[in-house]
């Protein structure tokens, strides 16, 4: 009787918090719908915010909300899912390094630059971008000594931005790594294993929010995967993508997650491997 009781209390609770993110997370832009497999997590960090709050309930916390809308940013954070390991899908990056990045770097050299410049979106604690530049290191380097690649990596999270500037990482995050990657790349530091500096050099990591603005204009690769597609409302989605095909050179490559989807009503990109989220920039003129 007991045990069931305690069901039904923590089922009730768990119905009052998708309830609140229902009405929470389309006034920040973001879509429920991406959050239905990770509201549980949502609602953990929510639950401890409510303990320091000395809140009793989801309702006092959305009249306390509307009272201090200052609030709105920390719950922000809240949302944000740090979903990343090093090599995550890792077919996605045998591509990049097999297909996409040497036509990147042919296009550069036809352009008489010596850089790939590339933009990872949403970079948590870095393992995303760090892998590119593995793969650059590992798969296109030396064919391309005259060719360099620069990554700007962003999120709206400065404390997942500190953890990827310090770059030490448990084992469990790589083990998605061919081995001979890994014995490369990682320095064994007492508990933890901190990323080599040869790959850090290529990263430049900076503080922005997508949903209010681009890293810069003329990529020729823009990783944005697991993010805008999943997460945001449909007009906060449209202007993201609107941003980011304003970032990405025409005959550049975007690489969305493998199961997310390209709104039809987006004509900016075509695919290129559709089946690993990645598509191309148009360069027809009215794209």
């Amino acid at each position: 009787m007991m045990e069931r009781d305690a069901m039904a209390s923590e089922n009730k609770r768990q119905w009052n918090c998708v309830d609140f993110l229902q009405w929470a997370l389309p006034q920040m832009g973001y879509a429920w719908p991406g959050f239905r497999r990770v509201r549980r997590q949502v609602c953990k960090r929510v639950g401890r915010r409510l303990r320091d709050l000395h809140l009793g309930n989801m309702d006092a916390y959305r009249r306390y909300l509307e009272a201090a809308p200052d609030e709105w940013r920390i719950l922000d954070r809240f949302c944000g899912i740090p979903i990343s390991r090093f090599g995550r899908d890792w077919r996605v990056f045998e591509c990049l390094g097999q297909q996409v990045l040497p036509h990147l770097a042919q296009a550069v050299t036809a352009r008489h630059a010596t850089r790939v410049e590339a933009w990872c979106v949403g970079c948590a604690g870095g393992e995303e971008p760090y892998t590119l530049s593995a793969a650059w290191d590992f798969m296109l380097a030396p064919s391309w000594p005259q060719i360099s690649l620069a990554i700007v990596a962003t999120d709206f999270d400065a404390h997942q931005l500190l953890r990827a500037r310090l770059g030490h990482y448990r084992a469990s995050s790589f083990e998605e790594l061919p081995s001979n990657w890994r014995d490369v790349m990682f320095e064994r530091d007492g508990a933890e294993y901190r990323i080599h500096s040869r790959f850090k050099e290529r990263v430049r990591f900076v503080l922005q929010d997508i949903r209010d603005a681009a890293a810069g204009k003329s990529f020729d690769l823009i990783l944005c995967r697991n993010l805008v597609l999943t997460y945001f409302s449909d007009s906060v989605r449209d202007q993201a993508l609107e941003r980011l095909t304003a970032a990405l050179r025409p005959g550049g490559a975007l690489v969305t997650g493998m199961r997310e989807r390209m709104p039809p009503t987006c004509m900016a990109f075509v695919p290129w491997r559709a089946e690993f989220g990645i598509y191309r920039r148009s360069v027809s003129p009215g794209a």
